[in-house]
């Protein structure tokens, strides 16, 4: 009996011919009906497992169908980055190519303000010096006017006669210069007239 017992724990397909012969057919019922049964629960428990497997498969499948989606966003949004950095790129260059040119244009245009300026302040030297020399010539000439006119104040002070022939030219010379003299200009009918007197 109890050899019968260790050859019913024992599967069915690991029974040699012999144990096989020695079992009776109920005990061969019991068992294939055992193992019918330890088979179907089996085959049930393997198809949860696939249906699970095939539960998380389904699972993975839309995430890697989302994350290619992610995926070809981010391709798109880093190939419009690369286009905009090569656009802010050449914009860097123009701007540097600009700003070069300005400063360029900025030194010639100091360079050549320097230039005008030093002339200018050349000429303006000049004129102070051409006008201080007009200054100091005016204060001659007003210098030699005063002198000139001092001289013919004596003459006719020291004539006794008024206004005889000795104080003639200074007359003449008031008239040749400003007008002033009422005896009008060298050769009119006043000079001839006062000529006879």
């Amino acid at each position: 009996m109890g050899s019968d017992s260790e050859i019913l724990n024992r599967e069915l397909a690991k029974l040699s011919d012999e144990d096989l012969l020695s079992c009776s057919k109920e005990e061969l019922i019991n068992r294939l009906r055992k193992e019918e049964s330890d088979k179907m629960s089996a085959l049930i428990q393997r198809g949860r497992l696939i249906k699970e497997v095939n539960k998380q498969l389904q699972g993975h499948l839309l995430e890697i169908r989302e994350l290619k989606a992610i995926n070809q966003r981010l391709q798109e949004e880093n190939q419009e980055l690369r286009d905009l950095c090569c656009f802010l790129d050449d914009d860097r260059l123009k701007v540097k190519k600009l700003a070069r040119e300005w400063q360029l244009f900025g030194h010639h245009a100091a360079k050549v303000m320097r230039e005008d300026l030093g002339g200018y302040l050349k000429k303006l030297a000049d004129l102070e010096r051409m006008q201080d020399g007009l200054v100091k010539e005016n204060m001659d000439l007003k210098e030699l006017c005063l002198v000139l006119e001092e001289e013919c104040v004596s003459r006719s002070d020291s004539s006794p006669g008024g206004s005889t022939e000795l104080n003639l030219p200074c007359m003449v010379a008031r008239d040749l210069g400003d007008g002033s003299s009422s005896t009008g200009s060298v050769g009119s009918p006043d000079q001839l007239h006062l000529r006879r007197v």
